[in-house]
């Protein structure tokens, strides 16, 4: 990239795989990306997709000096193709969410005195307590977080206290990026704090009895907790003299992967953001969050009066795909004429289909029921089959987002992303489970387009002006569907009986139901 004389802003992406950068002009004109593949680019750390899975299958960890080493490779990169760092008037990051970092006693020491004449990963490498930190997918804790529930009054009582049930680790990861360009310990933002099962959500300070329930101390240790959309300080003097960034370059608060996405999908009041993936996920934008025992709510990283709920279905593409080589020979045509000729409401019939145990909710099987609620075996016809799995994986939701506080206004889009946002036959089902409009969006790297946003409204947002604002000029969603006439009055006794079917489903035996 040759260097460019207008102002820029940056956002960072401590993703799980990679570290990733892109850069926007004033415009919100995408004028640099770049990244650093851990597996790749650092094989000397000996990551498989960015982790270690230890011995036991539970412990997942990631070598703390991979991420340092990442950020210096990634910043000689930019330097040598030109990029002016002179330039940047702020940038923000995001970081995986629920890992942890661990500084050793004297590092803020070390911090403040960085040499410009030597790399981070050398400068830092006695800085930390745990050289591998555990990260999101870590499961070895689970003892530890039973026991946080007990000690606050049980699951649901956590839930209300912080947003989610106990998770298994801890998230600083965001934080501890933001301390590496400050040259000082960071402030954790509301919103990925909200993500630790530490703080009132409502409140926005941390929770004496979850913190006295973990360890004592606690407090001091983990700092303050700031909004999203602080300015922390400026750039620190290593960057000034090493790379030549301006003694006048704004650090925004940096914050977690998921919510970063959600700033860089534009999400509004009423929106909903979908990823259909490997696993699907719902973004939702929430204004008076109900706390339940499945699914996240965050504080919203954008509007420190909202919130964000985040649910996770494990049983996404995957599930989608076997059915639609049992069903409609491994072809999508097929699978989507089989949409088209089936009506709306697949005539009372209900699937649920979990090849693998689902997340939400906590059951596994395949699991089907006629219009009077009686099981079906085996199958049901190949038709019937496809829209049985599309429409129940759309009621499921919808059901879990309105358990969550989740309200569906006139105003209200979903935004579609992820490899089945292809194919509008799927979309229109959606939009006719959620009686609203679905629009596609090009979300590559969208955490760190976010964190870019989120740079530019740093600079102006204690003059109330919303990052809705901000990002004007930033590329539209594209409309692909809108509801079909009639749809919702009969989706409505359906999202009833799906939701009383669901509760039989997680209280059955399976072994008549188990995946063939």
């Amino acid at each position: 990239m040759a260097a460019s004389e207008a102002p820029c802003y940056l956002g960072w992406d401590f993703s799980t795989q990679q570290l990733k950068v892109i850069a926007i002009d004033e415009q919100l004109t995408v004028i640099y990306e770049d990244n650093i593949h851990f597996d790749k680019d650092l094989p000397e750390f000996g990551t498989h997709c960015g982790v270690h899975v230890h011995s036991d299958k539970l412990t997942v960890t990631s070598p703390v000096l991979m991420w340092v080493k990442a950020l210096d490779m990634i910043l000689e990169k930019m330097k040598s193709s030109g990029f002016n760092f002179s330039h940047v008037r702020a940038f923000s990051g995001a970081g995986q969410q629920h890992g942890s970092v661990y500084w050793k006693e004297g590092a803020s020491q070390i911090l403040k005195n960085l040499s410009p004449d030597l790399p981070l990963h050398q400068l830092l490498k006695a800085c930390f307590s745990v050289r591998d930190s555990p990260v999101w997918m870590d499961s070895s804790t689970t003892t530890q977080c039973l026991s946080l529930e007990k000690a606050v009054g049980g699951a649901q009582h956590l839930a209300n206290i912080t947003g989610s049930r106990a998770c298994e680790r801890i998230s600083v990861v965001s934080s501890f990026a933001a301390s590496l360009f400050l040259s000082a310990y960071a402030p954790i933002d509301y919103c990925d704090g909200s993500g630790m099962n530490l703080l009132q959500i409502r409140d926005k300070i941390w929770s004496t009895a979850c913190l006295n329930a973990c360890a004592p101390g606690l407090e001091e240790k983990l700092g303050p907790v700031v909004p999203s959309s602080s300015v922390l300080s400026s750039v620190s003097p290593y960057y000034i003299q090493r790379y030549g960034f301006s003694p006048d370059c704004k650090v925004v608060a940096f914050t977690g992967d998921n919510p970063a996405s959600l700033a860089g999908m534009k999400l509004e009041e009423g929106d909903i953001a979908i990823s259909l993936g490997t696993s699907d996920t719902l973004f939702l934008w929430i204004k008076e969050p109900v706390p339940a025992l499945e699914g996240h709510i965050f504080c919203n990283p954008v509007d420190s009066r909202a919130y964000m709920a985040l649910l996770c279905f494990k049983n996404g593409s995957l599930i989608r795909e076997r059915i639609r080589d049992d069903c409609a020979s491994g072809s999508w045509d097929e699978f989507s004429k089989a949409l088209k000729c089936t009506v709306v409401g697949n005539n009372g019939n209900l699937g649920f289909y979990f090849d693998v145990i689902e997340i939400t909710p906590e059951a596994v099987g395949i699991h089907r029921f006629n219009s009077d609620n009686n099981k079906v075996v085996p199958d049901f016809p190949k038709e019937v089959e496809i829209r049985a799995l599309v429409e129940g994986q759309f009621l499921a939701k919808r059901i879990h987002a309105e358990k969550l506080g989740y309200k569906i206004l006139p105003r209200t889009r979903i935004l579609a992303t992820g490899g089945a946002s292809y194919n509008k036959e799927i979309l229109q089902v959606l939009s006719d489970v959620f009686s609203a409009p679905v629009y596609t969006i090009d979300t590559a790297n969208s955490a760190c387009l976010g964190c870019a946003y989120r740079a530019i409204h740093g600079l102006v947002a204690e003059t109330s002006v919303s990052l809705g604002d901000v990002v004007k000029l930033a590329p539209e969603p594209r409309l692909v569907v809108t509801p079909t006439a009639g749809a919702d009055q009969l989706y409505q006794p359906l999202l009833k009986r799906y939701a009383e079917l669901e509760q039989k489903v997680l209280y059955s035996p399976i072994s008549s139901h188990l995946v063939k």
